[in-house]
C-alpha cells in the first residue's frame, strides 16, 4: 500500500507543480481578474498539500492499521480530486466566460469534507501505530 501512495503523491504533486507554474505565468495572461486567479491559487495550494498528505500516508502505512490507511488514501484522492478539480473547473470556465454548470458549486465543499475526512482517517492510523518495545 506504501507504493501506491508514494507513487499517487509523486505524480499528484509533480502536477500541482505544474499547475502552480502555469498560474503564476499562463494564467496571468489570460486573465486578470483578481478571484479567478484567486480560486485558481486555492485549488493549488490544495492540491499541493494533499498530495504531500499521501506521502504522509505512505509514510505511515506499515505502522498503522491498514483500513485507517487505505481509507485516508481514498478519501485525500476524492478529496483531491472534488476540491480542488471542482475549482480548476470554475477558473477554466470563468477564463473562457462559459456559464458555470450550478452544481459545480456543490462539488467544492464536498471535496473539503473528503480532505477532512483523510486527516481524521489518517490521524485513527496514528494512533492504531504498535509501539517499539
Amino acid at each position: 500500500m506504501g507504493k501506491v501512495n508514494f507513487f499517487l503523491a509523486s505524480v499528484l504533486t509533480a502536477i500541482a507543480v505544474a499547475a502552480g507554474a502555469f498560474g503564476a505565468h499562463g494564467l496571468q495572461q489570460l486573465t486578470q481578474e483578481a478571484t479567478v486567479i484567486q480560486t485558481y491559487q486555492t485549488a493549488v495550494q490544495y492540491h499541493f498539500w494533499h498530495a504531500v498528505a499521501l506521502l504522509l500516508t505512505g509514510l505511515s502505512a506499515p505502522y498503522g492499521k491498514a483500513k485507517f490507511n487505505s481509507w485516508a488514501r481514498q478519501s485525500f484522492l476524492a478529496g483531491l480530486v472534488c476540491f480542488s478539480g471542482s475549482l480548476y473547473l470554475l477558473t477554466y470556465l470563468r477564463v473562457q466566460e462559459i456559464q458555470a454548470l450550478k452544481w459545480i458549486v456543490f462539488v467544492t465543499p464536498v471535496g473539503g469534507l473528503f480532505l477532512i475526512t483523510g486527516w481524521v482517517l489518517l490521524g485513527l492510523s496514528f494512533a492504531s501505530f504498535k509501539q517499539a518495545n
